[in-house]
């Protein structure tokens, strides 16, 4: 199965990433621990994980890193 979109958020209050794992109309929600001034490859390697862990292939439909 593969996700529609993951967006990737920093997210102040937890101080850390939110990525958002989109397929249909459910939205998965997920923190991980990387640097706030990660890079865009970094962001994607751990969205990719991620989706792995989930049980989704690796490469999501489309992949936004949203402002900080």
């Amino acid at each position: 199965m593969r996700a529609d979109q993951v967006e990737a958020s920093w997210d102040p209050g937890h101080n850390n990433w939110l990525l958002r794992i989109c397929v249909g109309e459910e939205v998965i929600r997920r923190h991980c621990s990387a640097p706030k001034d990660a890079d865009q490859q970094v962001l994607k390697s751990i969205a990719q994980q991620t989706l792995q862990d989930e049980g989704y292939e690796p490469e999501p439909g489309e992949f936004k890193i949203l402002p900080r």
